[in-house]
């Protein structure tokens, strides 16, 4: 009987200790699930989004000013902070040795991503790609990676870049250079009015560059817009091209164009 009386113990002992340990891989578990609760991921989160700004370097210039526009727009829509740094294009600054080891192209803009291990990127657009890859994580001002809006997006973004910057710039060169030279200035302000009338093409009935039905505002428009703000000096107005015009009217009033306009702040 005592035998008996013993072993009884010894079996609600042994299940005793077994819901013990049970019990106690449960609370590891649950203290586990508890720091990696959302109000420590978000700690963290902000912690990370706090980072090193982005040193960008510029000039009033239409190519700055893409950059400087899309950067504002970072701004208000995740908190993405920068520094700009205006280089002194009319003291060659941008041919400086320490310039030019973050562009070896010696041209404005670019970009150094303190956030990303000091990374450098220069040319416009393709500072527009990287901060929109990188940063744009809701797709605010670009597109799905291999999405067809995206596609379309860089078929604008190419345009503008290899069309209406370069064809804008050199008829802007020729009209203010000292020496006039009639056959340079004809063909470069055609160039460019023919490449304003292949934008008029795209933004009849459109309100933007890229995405679905009338488009979505997005990197595309931002590359562009900088340029035929600019279009005072080559075409007058843009009376001749009423989709245009509205499309650049539209963009303006946004008020981080408007921010981003002042970047670099006059001298």
């Amino acid at each position: 009987m005592a035998y008996n009386a013993l072993s009884q113990e010894l079996q609600r002992a042994a299940i005793a200790a077994t819901r013990l340990s049970a019990l106690s891989n449960t609370f590891r578990l649950s203290l586990r699930s508890f720091a990696s609760s959302t109000p420590v991921r978000n700690m963290s989160t902000a912690s990370e989004g706090v980072g090193k700004p982005i040193e960008f370097y510029t000039a009033s210039t239409p190519n700055g000013r893409k950059v400087s526009i899309f950067l504002e727009e970072l701004k208000a829509a995740y908190g993405l902070q920068y520094h700009p740094r205006r280089i002194a294009l009319s003291k060659n600054e941008q041919k400086e040795d320490w310039f030019i080891k973050i562009n070896p192209n010696g041209r404005i803009p670019a970009i150094v991503d303190n956030s990303n291990g000091g990374f450098k990127v220069f040319e416009s657009a393709a500072i527009l790609l990287y901060l929109a890859s990188r940063y744009d994580n809701q797709r605010m001002f670009s597109f799905e990676p291999g999405s067809l809006d995206e596609s379309e997006a860089l078929q604008w973004i190419f345009f503008t870049h290899g069309g209406i910057g370069p064809m804008q710039g050199q008829a802007n060169h020729f009209i203010d250079a000292q020496e006039k030279i009639p056959y340079a200035i004809e063909r470069y302000v055609n160039e460019t009015k023919r490449l304003y009338s292949v934008l008029e093409i795209r933004l009849n009935g459109r309100e933007f560059l890229a995405g679905p039905g009338k488009g979505t505002y997005s990197i595309a428009d931002i590359n562009a817009f900088p340029w035929v703000n600019r279009h005072m000096n080559v075409t007058g107005t843009l009376d001749a091209w009423p989709s245009v015009k509205a499309w650049v009217e539209r963009i303006r009033e946004r008020e981080q164009v408007q921010a981003g306009l002042q970047v670099p702040a006059p001298q």
